[in-house]
């Protein structure tokens, strides 16, 4: 079998051999694939284990075959989530990340080859070929994983589709190669979540030294593609996004980018209502207020992407906006924010009867019982993982749209605090503030991680995920990705650009409302061409405009959530001193771009930033 195996693949001598002297599994179908993350029908239960010297035996994860798909969960609560630390780079090629010799003060060649030789050992492994990004005309791509991590295999096929053996073209040439080795972050890395990337002349290796698939399976796939559009001058954007049908039979599409927690999956969801069917607008955090709207007939949704759009040239074309396709056959979906049932029916509901098993990861499942989407497993007694994830394949979806689309908004989400005049923080974004694009490539730049970020180890504050949200996931350079973001913005003037926040408007948790309300009001509006003073300036200028009236099928929203310094909780002093942290962030995150190779233009935008310029300064600067 083997040699046949090696007899199909164009592949490096190194990876050669191991096909070679290796016992290989071709998937033949989804159906094999989930058999595989059991090992074998007979199985109910899998520990996934493996030997690391010095240690014995270590367990990494669990498989329960439950009635509507494999319960996989870690043994480690740090495995549960994605680090933002876990790519290095490993080649000579120009990149701003740091290089593995550098953290580990020794060339990866050793581990390199401690690798092919690991891979070599095992009685068996599963190769699975498929294209990441476009499935017609993606990059072709190899998984080579151990036998025993078939839940790995079948949740990256979800992810990105395969090629079943029986299709393999003859002499298909991967073009990428993830060599999945779960020991090694034992065996050389302290127990860390690593993944190495090496670019190689026509070939991209990954190696994954850890079972989690986020930063492997998922974003590893995401630096695959970034690496081939920073070489020909295009990008994937972090984004999800949704064509909405209005109650009049309007189509709108909205795209929502974002860091990690900042709403993009969300944007997809149906809005959350009570028992009663009321929708709870806000509850202010410190008199227990809450504001409530009614909402009936709400937007048909038609979900377009959930995480990764691609934004290749070849999609931009006799239009002057911008126009994207899904680069994934299924989404990373997490449902920390269902915890009980009846939160969101339809999801629950295909999770709980799928039509076919699920990967679920970390929620709990006993062989034989059904799995339910609000029994999150448990990082410590009384504390719920705050990840837990189901994979879905994009063709279980409802209303799913295959096709590329035309993106009337680029919406940008930021997962900000709780603000008051006691305790001032950055949570002063309103409900919906319109920016112009120079601003928009300014937000997309300095990409804050947010508050209290649920997908990833970090801690609290104000972070950066960097140009477009995307940069955890590039290899390459952030004036080069800065570039092409700007590129983009100028070429797509016909797209128009929203800021909205999640979690906290001023004193008032909103949660992800403040999205699901905008999604409304910009769907029903059809465009955001306003008259003059329908917008006014925000106090803050990295707001661009703010809106003073926002109305939702005949209801008026609350003015202290569209201008928050009029909340009484926060007042002007508490505004303001919101506003003096965002901008003292953004100073500091966009000098690393000022270098000579950053676009004039982009220079331009960024010296209006340090003196505070005023929005039409900002609007001036990169007309609509």
């Amino acid at each position: 079998m083997s040699t046949t195996a090696a007899s199909l693949f164009v592949v490096p001598a190194e990876l050669e051999a191991v096909l070679r002297e290796t016992d290989i599994i071709l998937p033949e179908s989804r159906a094999h694939l989930y058999e595989l993350a059991f090992m074998s029908e007979e199985n109910d239960f899998l520990e996934v284990a493996y030997e690391v010297e010095g240690r014995g035996t270590v367990v990494e994860a669990t498989v329960a075959r439950c009635k509507n798909g494999a319960a996989v969960n870690y043994t480690e609560p740090y495995m549960r989530r994605r680090d933002p630390e876990a790519m290095v780079i490993a080649d000579d090629l120009p990149t701003d990340k740091v290089r593995y010799q550098d953290r580990f003060k020794n060339e990866f060649g050793p581990v390199r080859d401690a690798s092919f030789q690991w891979l070599r050992e095992q009685e068996r492994l599963i190769v699975l070929p498929f294209l990441s990004g476009d499935k017609d005309s993606g990059c072709a791509t190899l998984l080579v994983a151990p036998d025993n991590a078939g839940f790995f295999v079948a949740g990256l096929a979800d992810l990105q589709g395969f090629i079943p053996r029986d299709q393999i073209p003859q002499a298909f040439k991967p073009e990428a190669v993830i060599y999945l080795v779960p020991p090694f972050r034992h065996t050389y890395f302290n127990g860390q979540q690593i993944v190495v990337h090496n670019r190689l002349p026509g070939m991209h290796e990954l190696f994954s030294f850890n079972l989690y698939p986020g930063p492997s399976a998922k974003k590893g796939v995401y630096g695959i593609l970034l690496n081939i559009g920073e070489r020909e001058g295009w990008t994937t954007l972090h984004s999800s996004a949704v064509r909405l049908i209005t109650p009049y039979d309007n189509e709108f599409v909205i795209m929502h980018e974002g860091a990690s927690g900042g709403g993009k999956s969300e944007m997809t969801q149906a809005m959350h209502r009570e028992l009663d069917g009321r929708i709870v607008l806000g509850e202010n955090t410190i008199t227990g207020e809450r504001l409530y709207l009614e909402l009936m007939d709400t937007c048909e949704l038609h979900p377009i992407t959930d995480d990764m759009a691609l934004a290749h040239p070849g999609l931009q074309k006799d239009t002057t906006r911008l126009v994207v396709k899904d680069a994934e056959a299924g989404w990373f979906l997490r449902v920390d924010h269902l915890t009980e049932y009846g939160t969101e029916p339809f999801l629950e509901k295909l999770c709980i009867n799928p039509p076919e098993p699920l990967i679920f990861l970390n929620l709990d499942g006993k062989p034989g019982s059904t799995i339910l989407l609000w029994e999150h497993v448990l990082d410590a007694p009384g504390k719920p993982c705050p990840n837990p994830r189901v994979i879905m394949p994009r063709e279980f979806i409802q209303n799913i749209v295959n096709e590329s689309v035309r993106v009337d908004v680029r919406s940008f989400g930021v997962r900000t605090p709780p603000s008051t005049r006691e305790n001032p923080n950055y949570g002063i974004i309103g409900m919906l503030h319109i920016i112009p694009p120079a601003l928009a490539w300014l937000w997309r730049l300095v990409s804050p991680r947010g508050h209290s970020n649920p997908s990833i180890v970090s801690a609290d504050g104000l972070g950066s995920e960097g140009v477009g949200s995307y940069w955890p996931f590039a290899t390459g350079t952030k004036v080069r990705h800065a570039n092409i973001l700007l590129e983009l913005m100028e070429n797509t003037p016909g797209t128009r650009y929203v800021l909205i926040p999640n979690q906290y408007i001023g004193a008032y948790h909103v949660g992800f409302m403040a999205e699901w309300i905008t999604r409304e009001y910009m769907a029903r509006r059809g465009s955001l061409r306003f008259r003059p003073g329908q917008l006014v300036e925000s106090r803050s200028p990295l707001l661009g405009y703010t809106l003073p009236s926002l109305r939702v099928n005949g209801q008026e929203m609350p003015r202290g959530l569209l201008c928050v310094h009029e909340q009484l909780e926060v007042g002007i002093e508490g505004y303001d001193e919101g506003a003096e942290i965002l901008h003292k962030f953004f100073l500091n995150e966009l000098d690393q771009y000022d270098t000579p190779d950053l676009n004039p233009l982009g220079k331009k935008i960024i010296d209006l930033c340090r003196r505070n310029a005023g929005v039409g300064e900002y609007m001036d600067a990169l007309p609509q």
